[in-house]
């Protein structure tokens, strides 16, 4: 059977594939392929979910269909074996007083008073990270094991500079880094150096950004070079879009390119980069970036340019852009006059050589890199950090919106069924002094994968606190939460309706109306079962509207339990050697 190598690979296609998919089956996953698209030549995108747990999943992109499915299955795996795919989820509390929650090296540390302790990070990165000193010891405990008597949670990771050994607390890796840095490959360095190529592209895709620089063409003639990317270049010109490729690396300094799409229909921009040492490979990227798993029809309604360049750099913004590269770019991006040169660049041509230039970069800008290699899937997989460089979210989110937050308020929330009238209002107390968002998702707050159509999956903090008053007669939280239901517009209309008719019952009340002389009309105007329902919530008779107890271990919701039986799979692997 013929074999298939692409650039930047240490395997075929063939191989990678039929080795990742008979790693997933021996250890208990079953992948189902969704989404192709093809509408453009040379460029493929998939999507990959797998069929007992769907809230596991991941996306491929390539110039061909092996090339995107390899891409899949790659990401699928570096998902499992760092952890990712539970980064945001509780994992209950029998995981929680497991011999060890993440990795079998990973190491406590009690909290005892506001100081981070001594041993974790170094003194540089705990000033790097807590400037002020403002993040408390507690707010490091990680939101998926929520154990605040074991302390915080960390992971070794060894600085590459002089392999010292660093301790990661999990809480900030989850809070700052998010996927940035992560890869699984055919080879330890393969694996590297996918993962500081992302931290390239991301990193110089914010500066363009935030910075409004305007980069260079790249000449057709060097497009050329590479028919294959040249044709689908081609296609998507054909298929009526403006498509501009430019050279990202900022005067030949970083390995990164950028493809940007116009649309003649909406004036709607959209810049994808890509990034590898090698110039062929993060062009194709950035290419094929721009497509995937969207179709031709779907490119619409991105943002025209902007000219508010301190809106354009927001980290809110630069935060979309990281998550869908949605957000809006600078009419600047878009000027005839470059701020750069074009420079014909490609700075290796080999694995080992990828991934030397890549290190030393890193090193000669002054920064370190952290890494942390899982190989106990059977496949290389890595964690790469650049503290100054590859954090998605800025460290005050430490403070301001850190994860462990949740780790207050889930004891009560899963045997939210079971409080005493005492116990709803010392959580409802909780609520009002963490100010929380309103229309925070409580799935989020607690890390709760729900599953679909309940009340829990759409269940926010404002309708919660609402309940909450209802619970213990608190008819001024009771009333700004219907006020904010009625503003808020997300929830379904038969839920809404409920509100609207439980704050009509507490205004007829507050006006000394006999409410039972209306009974008649708010059946008409709301209908008999949902003056039912609001009525037995305003007596106290059926509290919480459909939500059902939680429990420990999530038990109440079959997919979170999906998601804990998929975590014990790649658990029990956790320690043994690569194969």
């Amino acid at each position: 059977m013929s074999e298939t190598f692409i650039p930047s690979k240490d395997a075929s296609l063939e191989s990678s594939i039929s080795t990742l998919l008979g790693k997933l089956e021996s250890i208990g996953f079953h992948v189902i392929e969704r989404s192709w698209l093809n509408e453009i030549e040379n460029i493929w995108s998939v999507h990959v979910t797998d069929r007992d747990c769907t809230r596991l999943f991941s996306n491929g992109k390539g110039g061909s269909e092996l090339a995107a499915r390899a891409s899949a299955l790659g990401e699928f795996f570096e998902r499992l074996s760092t952890n990712y795919f539970w980064t945001h989820f509780y994992l209950g509390g029998t995981v929680a007083k497991n011999d060890f929650v993440h990795y079998p090296n990973e190491q406590w540390f009690p909290v005892k008073g506001k100081a981070w302790p001594k041993g974790i990070l170094t003194p540089e990165l705990q000033a790097f990270y807590n400037p002020e000193k403002a993040v408390h010891a507690e707010q490091l405990i990680d939101l998926n094991s929520g154990n605040a008597e074991r302390g915080i949670c960390t992971i070794p990771y060894t600085r590459l500079r002089d392999g010292q050994t660093v301790l990661y607390p999990v809480n900030l890796i989850g809070n700052l880094y998010v996927s940035n840095g992560m890869s699984a490959g055919n080879t330890l360095m393969e694996a590297r150096t996918q993962a500081l190529s992302e931290i390239f592209e991301r990193d110089i895709k914010f500066r363009i950004i935030r910075d409004g620089l305007c980069l260079p063409d790249v000449p057709e003639a060097v497009i050329n070079r590479y028919p294959r990317i040249a044709a689908g270049i081609h296609g998507l010109r054909a298929a009526g879009f403006g498509i501009l490729v430019k050279d990202a690396s900022l005067g030949g300094e970083y390995p990164v390119m950028n493809v940007t799409l116009l649309h003649p229909q909406d004036q709607g921009v959209f810049a994808s980069f890509g990034a590898h040492p090698r110039f062929e490979v993060a062009l194709e990227r950035a290419l094929t970036e721009l497509l995937q798993g969207r179709a031709l029809d779907s490119l619409g309604d991105f943002p025209a340019p902007g000219f508010d360049q301190d809106e354009i750099a927001d980290a809110q913004n630069l935060e979309i852009h990281f998550v869908d590269s949605s957000g809006v770019i600078s009419w600047e991006f878009l000027r005839d006059t470059p701020d750069f040169e074009f420079v014909d660049w490609n700075f290796s041509n080999t694995t080992a050589e990828d991934y030397q230039w890549s290190v030393d970069r890193i090193h000669a800008s002054g920064h370190d890199i952290f890494v942390a290699d899982f190989t106990h899937l059977g496949v290389y997989a890595c964690r790469m950090f650049v503290p100054g460089m590859s954090e998605i979210y800025p460290i005050e989110e430490l403070q301001w919106e850190n994860n462990t937050v949740g780790n207050l308020v889930r004891p009560a929330i899963l045997r939210l069924n079971e409080l005493t009238q005492t116990e709803c209002q010392t959580l409802l107390d909780t609520f009002a002094q963490l100010d929380l968002a309103e229309e925070l998702p409580i799935t989020t707050l607690i890390g709760l994968a729900a599953d679909a159509d309940t009340a829990w999956a759409d269940l926010r903090v404002g309708e919660l606190k609402t309940l909450l008053g209802l619970a213990v007669g608190d008819e001024e939280v009771v009333l700004e939460g219907c006020a904010w239901i009625g503003q808020f517009g997300v929830l379904s209309e038969q839920r809404r309706r409920v509100y609207r008719c439980i704050e009509n019952l507490l205004q007829l009340d507050d006006a000394e109306r006999d409410v039972g002389q209306y009974n008649e009309t708010l059946s008409l105007l709301f209908g008999e079962p949902t003056l039912r329902q609001a009525t037995a919530l305003v007596r106290r008779e059926q509290p919480f509207f459909g939500l059902n107890t939680l429990g420990a271990n999530m038990e109440g919701s079959e997919m979170h339990q999906r998601l804990l039986g998929a975590y014990q799979k790649v658990q029990r692997l956790k320690g043994v050697p690569l194969n």
